[in-house]
């Protein structure tokens, strides 16, 4: 395989699509060795067929705002493999969405979703869109519209969306009621669904969960817990939130948490009635961080830098792609960090990575730390197609279960001779066969 050559090729098909291009060069070179090893790959064109969407949505969403102005937003559905089954991934509203920050989503979903062992394939979409400050009658507007040009390229066996950054519980709601009235169907084809109508227990929590969950296992192959370790976590969305509800049940103190804004530094630990206010604080449907330290006034708010600079002996990136660059990952080892798990899709820069493999620290990767949102996501597509609701007891335990097996296939795949383990290596080459093979079994279609 001439990663070179592919990699030029795809620049000159995706000019200026730096994250896309950016996420599939890391897959290509993890997985080289394996390509070469078995001349079957390249003699199917798997790496060429992998690498491009199977379909790209894109359209325009017309809504009119509570003043009656009409406004103009772009959507998109990137569709990019179902070898092993239904399209799934986000749907993301925010005004940095565009095709490639989405086509490198959609990328890393085929991979992530191999991981978890479920019948789901890879996609992503959503829209330039803010719902920040708008209001619930503008927001429902906007989402059935949006559902309005959706609604033909998706379903329960097709593809099958969910939420992400800007699309919580009330947007899945507002996009479910619109295409449950345009098909006439009460079907599980989004995912994130409120409890009340077809929705899992735990899903919210989920991606914070599995994120830990991971976290814990890489851990114990040094023969560590979270007990009595410093954490430091960014964002303050679902994914923190799970994050740190989970690594206070496990005896672990979480001192940050992150926005646009700047950070949060509790020196006291974020747990307790601070964790609840983490819900409220992400429900004022404001982007800041700030109004934490009015409640909590022993904690300490530092404007427009990333926590990466406290010191911790694990850490959790949890907001968004590349947010931790060389510097803060240089930091981080300085400062004794032993484990960094990523909670939000890609944010570790290229350059922090190889800080972090070079110093042998304990580094999972989004595509399997993160995988425990799509997992859930999953059950629930199972619970809806059984017609029946687990206990979050039942949920939890089979998503642990998912992240232990990630965890191991990572380990079978990407530990070295050293003995290190090289989980970006290990995911991307446990996720790549699983798909290629059953792009094999299926023939060039």
């Amino acid at each position: 395989m001439n990663t070179d050559k592919i990699m030029n090729d795809l620049e000159k098909k995706s000019p200026g699509e730096v994250e896309y291009l950016q996420a599939v060069h890391e897959v290509l070179e993890s997985i080289q060795e394996v390509v070469n090893e078995n001349p079957h790959f390249e003699a199917n064109g798997i790496i060429e067929r992998l690498i491009e969407p199977d379909r790209v949505l894109m359209f325009k969403v017309p809504w009119v705002d509570d003043n009656g102005k009409v406004f103009v937003n772009r959507g998109y559905r990137i569709q990019f493999n179902n070898a092993i089954g239904p399209y799934k991934g986000g749907l993301r509203f925010h005004p940095s969405v565009n095709l490639s920050i989405l086509k490198f989503l959609g990328f890393e979903q085929i991979f992530k979703n191999s991981l978890t062992s479920l019948p789901m394939g890879g996609a992503k979409g959503g829209s330039d869109f803010d719902p920040k400050g708008k209001s619930n009658g503008e927001i429902m507007r906007f989402c059935q519209s949006f559902m309005l040009e959706l609604w033909k390229n998706i379903g329960p066996e097709c593809d099958v969306p969910a939420g992400d950054i800007g699309v919580g519980g009330k947007e899945i709601g507002f996009l479910y009621g619109m295409y449950k009235k345009l098909t006439r169907e009460h079907t599980g084809v989004l995912t994130g669904k409120g409890i009340n109508w077809g929705g899992s227990l735990i899903r919210p929590e989920a991606t914070g969960f599995g994120n830990v969950y991971f976290a814990q296992e890489m851990l114990k192959t040094k023969g560590e817990t979270f007990e009595g370790k410093t954490v430091a976590v960014s964002g303050f969305g679902n994914v923190a939130w799970g994050a740190v509800k989970k690594v206070s049940e496990l005896g672990g103190k979480v001192v940050t948490i992150s926005g646009p804004d700047g950070y949060v530094f509790d020196p006291d630990g974020i747990s307790g009635e601070k964790i609840d206010y983490l819900l409220e604080l992400r429900a004022s449907n404001q982007d800041v961080v700030k109004p934490y330290t009015y409640e909590f006034p022993n904690a300490k708010f530092v404007q427009g830098k990333h926590p990466w600079e406290v010191k911790c002996n694990v850490a959790l990136p949890c907001a968004t792609q590349n947010e931790l660059n060389k510097e803060d990952a240089t930091t981080l080892v300085k400062n004794g960090c032993i484990c960094v798990s990523e909670g939000a899709n890609m944010p570790s820069t290229p350059e922090a990575v190889e800080i972090f493999i070079e110093n042998r620290i304990l580094f999972g990767p989004g595509k399997a730390a993160n995988a425990g949102g799509v997992s859930t996501s999953g059950l629930e597509m199972t619970q809806n197609s059984m017609k029946l609701n687990w206990a979050s007891e039942e949920v939890d335990k089979r998503l642990h279960e998912i992240m232990t097996n990630i965890h191991a296939s990572c380990v079978k795949y990407g530990r070295e001779e050293n003995g290190y383990v090289n989980y970006v290596k290990g995911a991307n080459i446990a996720g790549f066969l699983k798909v290629a093979n059953a792009m094999i079994d299926q023939g060039i279609v």
